[in-house]
């Protein structure tokens, strides 16, 4: 590499600094989620057995203050740089995927909250700042617009983390005369757990301790300024009031919630398959020594590293532009959207490959390298991580085409 290209790379530390890392407080809140390795790795059989994150796990989040990073200093918030969030999900993924998976969404909830009209937070938070809001954003729900809000009704799948909530967040399309289904009209919609029912249905072949169940919800209604359309954001322009991490684009934040877990169950596992090696013969050598196994390790750590840098520098520009009160350009949100979306495929592909050079020890269901691999899989599945449509759509602008995506 020459020295022109060496000196436009950001060292570590420069990279701590840009993303707001570096702080005693990050540095606390990222060795607290190491520390907590070891109690994770103990409960990780009962949390997929029991196809729910333990109770103790939770508690020791609160504890941790992890729900709290992005929430609301008004509520007793760390309001603090999104990447110290994503560093504590890579740090937990690596030992309990689904652990991660529900901090992870559940805490760019509380984040999402400050979308929503003050009087919400308060409903929410107002007697007790640690109540903890769950999802399932499909719009799958039917509204009928009514006097001060609407009422609701429907079925929602994947709500996870669902049994440890007060509150839900359900997507659903509002209808009018002119567009009875328009995402423009799509919008956000939080209840009290008093108005829905959860339907235990989570039988799944990865991120088992997830607990995403089913959410029903039977014509109720929902006051108007408990709904949130992002669309309205304006690219989180319409938060000029408030805090900078506040103004930035919802699906950006959020998409990167569900590739976070991705990315650090894939570093567990690279974890896992250097101690294979150490262990296990690829014929006549040690596996460790075998140079398609050196080669194999050396291509998953390059990657990963690559895709922290590639979503940290994206999340750098994000918040750069949002405490200069502008939005990120169209163009960079769709290529940070595509960024974030590729990361479960890549995962996926560099762990198969993974489990396919470690042979018969890979493939035992007590494997924690086939369960890391399992997770992998399944986060593929959220929609979030289906990354053609983002693919295609940057592809389009690059030729000159209007994006298609109107989450950006």
């Amino acid at each position: 590499m020459s020295a022109t290209a060496t000196e436009l790379q950001p060292s570590p530390s420069q990279l701590e600094q840009l993303s707001g890392l570096a702080s005693p407080r990050a540095e606390a809140l990222i060795n607290a989620a190491r520390e907590l390795a070891p109690v994770l790795e103990a409960r990780a059989e009962s949390c997929r057995a029991d196809r729910r994150v333990p109770e103790k796990t939770i508690s020791d989040f609160h504890q941790a203050g992890f729900f709290r990073i992005l929430q609301s200093s008004d509520y007793d918030g760390l309001e603090m740089d999104p990447q110290v969030f994503y560093a504590v999900i890579l740090e937990i993924s690596k030992v309990c995927t689904s652990s991660a998976w529900v901090l992870s969404v559940i805490g760019v909830h509380n984040w999402q909250m400050n979308l929503f009209d003050d009087a919400a937070a308060e409903e929410v938070w107002g007697d007790d700042t640690r109540v903890l809001i769950s999802s399932s954003y499909a719009p799958v729900g039917q509204v009928k617009p009514v006097d001060g809000g609407f009422r609701l009704s429907g079925r929602w799948s994947f709500s996870s983390g669902c049994e440890h909530c007060d509150w839900v967040f359900l997507g659903a399309v509002v209808p009018t005369p002119e567009a009875p289904w328009d995402m423009l009209n799509y919008r956000t919609f939080l209840l009290p757990k008093d108005d829905y029912k959860i339907v235990d249905n989570w039988d799944v072949v990865g991120l088992q301790g997830t607990g995403s169940h089913d959410i029903v919800v039977d014509d109720v209604f929902v006051p108007e300024h408990r709904t949130h359309n992002m669309i309205e954001d304006d690219g989180g322009m319409k938060f000029m009031h408030k805090p900078p991490l506040y103004r930035l684009p919802f699906m950006q934040v959020f998409s990167r919630a569900v590739s976070t877990p991705t990315l650090g169950a894939l570093e567990g596992a690279l974890e896992l398959f250097v101690e294979v090696a150490k262990s296990r013969f690829a014929g006549a050598i040690a596996m460790k020594d075998d140079p398609n196994a050196r080669r194999l390790a050396a291509e998953v750590d390059t990657a990963i590293v690559g895709m922290k840098e590639t979503m940290t520098l994206n999340f750098d520009k994000l918040m750069a532009s949002a405490r200069m009160g502008q939005p990120a350009s169209l163009n960079d949100r769709a290529r940070f959207r595509h960024n974030t979306s590729t990361v479960a495929d890549r995962c996926v592909g560099l762990s198969s490959a993974m489990m396919k050079a470690a042979g018969s020890s890979g493939i035992r269901n007590d494997s924690r390298l086939l369960q890391k691999h399992l997770d992998m899989f399944a986060s593929q599945a959220h929609i979030a991580n289906v990354s053609e449509p983002y693919t295609v759509n940057l592809g389009g602008m690059l030729f000159g085409a209007e994006s298609t995506d109107p989450s950006l």
